[in-house]
């Protein structure tokens, strides 16, 4: 039985593409006497079946090698397309996060959406982005992976446009989906590049292929540049980082599964080409200097955000851009170890907060306070999710840390110093969220703030539990990762102190944050810098502003013109040849009068002039040749 659930685990994400299919009749109200509810039942029963499936073969083939399942599609002569999935600890673990966090953001969405008239309609596609997930975690194809990141985006678009009555829910998703595009365009280019330079289209060829037919220099810089576009916009790095910003306008139980797992999606392929990124020292640079400026810069933003999931989901840009420093620099398992531990502490996080806006119906941190006593079950939630991702004692991301500091990897200065500003920020940034919606006095919103139901207060508590017990997770996943790591010369003072200084950020962090002054959102800073520094991290480094200006200006100031060219180059051409053949057979029609000397006589001219026409440059040949004789 064992063996059939392993051979066959390539149906797990078939499970949540079943259910949105058993959804239909619910979302295309053929079924309307029994409510939507039983929609959601089926699919929380198919991902219950999906998380216990995973389970079975997690603890079967832990410790074992990897397996690979070759699917083959297309094939004549030497040209081969095949989709190949991998069965080993690391994929099979990622799929059961992705059904874990699934099947908590469903339980949990089944309070949150209760009252919603599209209930159904929103856990179909909750079942869809599930399936697109899993197949993400168990595929070994480059080919595969894409076509899942497609639908990943199709995703992103109807989640983030779910209730698109409202015209700022349409243009979020709207922007959300072309953001992607952008990325997934170069990264199609990458993947055919590699292709064709004969690289296997599996990412278990691409190690030996790298280390055996490296590319040229300037081919292979190319090439990971194009690669890296497509996580870039998954991950919500710079430049690419605003749709998660606006993608907030969707339902929180989404926001949930899209700032946990969503974007680790973009990271785990990022992650597994990586062998490709280090054949160019310049494209490593590249994911170092992107991961920096999104970690750096995502903080920052977060910190002047009012908007409560706002203030969580720059943050999610910030720790995917360690991600991102951690490809850069060769540190694959650690990479994995942030993803892992960031995602479950991540989705606490935002289920504190869909907990807050479902009972105080919003989202202005500046309007709340007094929570703390009228909520425990949330405020717990939301200590346990800061703590888990500033690295405070003895929560996971401190573990992770802690073993990109024991000397196992090359570090230097610059490293920790990125470090420390990131989780100093955070913790300030969570520090304040939790003063103004937390503590102090109740204000006209949350003075009646009853706790949350019971289908939305199991999933939090189970995200606790699992939050506080993965500071052992993570050294246990290592070992599938990275077991015989050699020791590496360094910096003796940055590994010794190190992580020491890691977790005094944290808490001096917390410190700066429960001192710091907050005002009200009546209120405005009176000193003119503070007001610019502000505004400018309010409204994200006036980013859209950029863009506006510059990329937007270039394609409209180019479709203008090629609209008129279109309009008056090619149709005026179009249109004179039109009006020529109409003069010219308006002209002719005169000449069918019906006596057959006029048509002799119009052959003769006919021909005349084109023997002319002819001649005419030969003239001066003739009689040079006649004038010889």
């Amino acid at each position: 039985m064992i063996d059939f659930l392993v051979d066959y685990i390539w149906l797990i994400p078939l499970y949540g593409l079943l259910g949105a299919v058993f959804s239909l009749p619910w979302c295309f109200r053929f079924i309307r006497k029994t409510g939507p509810r039983p929609a959601a039942y089926i699919n929380i029963l198919m991902t219950l079946l999906s998380f216990v499936h995973d389970s079975i073969v997690y603890t079967h083939i832990w410790g074992k090698p990897a397996q690979s399942v070759v699917f083959p599609w297309f094939s004549i002569a030497d040209f081969d397309l095949s989709l190949a999935i991998e069965i080993s600890p690391v994929s099979v673990g990622a799929l059961q996060l992705v059904t874990g966090i699934s099947l908590v953001a469903q339980v949990f969405a089944l309070g949150y959406m209760e009252k919603d008239w599209a209930l159904a309609r929103f856990f179909g596609m909750m079942g869809f982005f599930e399936a697109a997930l899993g197949g993400l975690a168990l595929s070994d194809s480059l080919l595969l992976s894409y076509g899942l990141l497609e639908l990943l985006t199709l995703s992103t678009y109807l989640l983030v446009g779910f209730w698109y009555a409202q015209p700022l829910v349409v243009t979020a998703a709207r922007d959300a989906f072309l953001t992607k595009r952008v990325g997934d365009i170069l990264l199609l280019m990458g993947i055919v590049a590699l292709s064709s330079d004969g690289a296997g289209l599996t990412f278990s060829q691409l190690q030996s292929w790298a280390e055996t037919s490296p590319l040229p220099y300037s081919t292979a810089t190319l090439i990971g540049l194009a690669l890296i576009a497509g996580p870039i916009g998954k991950c919500a790095q710079f430049p690419l980082n605003l749709w998660l910003d606006e993608a907030m306008e969707g339902p929180n139980p989404a926001s949930i599964m899209r700032n946990s797992i969503v974007v680790s999606a973009g990271a785990y392929v990022l992650i597994k080409l990586e062998p490709v990124f280090l054949l160019s020292p310049v494209v490593a640079d590249t994911l170092i200097v992107i991961g920096a400026i999104s970690a750096i810069g995502g903080s920052l933003i977060a910190i002047a955000q009012i908007d409560l999931k706002r203030t969580l989901c720059h943050s999610t840009s910030a720790y995917l851009g360690l991600v991102f420093i951690a490809v850069g620099l060769g540190h694959v398992d650690i990479a994995f170890l942030i993803l892992f531990s960031h995602g479950v502490a991540k989705a606490l996080l935002f289920m504190s907060a869909g907990s807050i806006i479902l009972t105080t119906s919003g989202q202005n941190i500046t309007e709340m306070g007094g929570i703390w006593s009228k909520m425990p079950v949330t405020t717990l939630s939301y200590m346990t999710g800061s703590a888990g991702i500033v690295a405070l004692l003895p929560l996971g991301m401190l573990m992770t840390f802690s073993r990109w500091f024991n000397g196992s990897f090359t570090v230097s200065w610059w490293l920790l110093t990125i470090l420390l500003i990131v989780n100093i920020v955070n913790a300030i940034n969570f520090m304040r969220v939790f003063r103004l919606v937390f503590l102090g006095k109740p204000q006209a919103k949350t003075r009646r703030a009853p706790e949350i139901p019971w289908q939305m207060a199991v999933p939090m508590v189970s995200l606790i539990i699992l939050t506080l017990v993965t500071s052992f997770v993570p050294l246990n996943y290592s070992l599938w990762l990275s077991p015989n790591s050699p020791i590496l010369e360094n910096d003796s003072i940055v590994i010794d102190y190190g992580i020491y200084l890691i977790i005094a950020s944290g808490f001096i962090g917390c410190v700066i944050g429960a001192f710091l002054p907050l005002l009200r959102g009546w209120n405005r800073p009176i000193q003119k810098p503070i007001r610019i520094i502000q505004d400018i991290l309010a409204y994200d480094f006036y980013l859209d502003k950029i863009y506006q200006f510059t990329i937007v200006a270039f394609v409209s100031n180019l479709a203008k013109l090629t609209t008129w060219f279109d309009r008056y180059i090619i149709d005026g051409v179009v249109n004179l040849v039109s009006l020529a053949t109409i003069f010219s057979g308006s002209a002719l029609k005169y000449n069918t009068s019906g006596q057959s000397q006029f048509y002799i006589l119009t052959i003769i001219i006919g021909v005349s002039l084109l023997m002319w026409s002819i001649l005419s440059g030969q003239w001066e040949n003739i009689i040079n040749y006649w004038s010889l004789y």
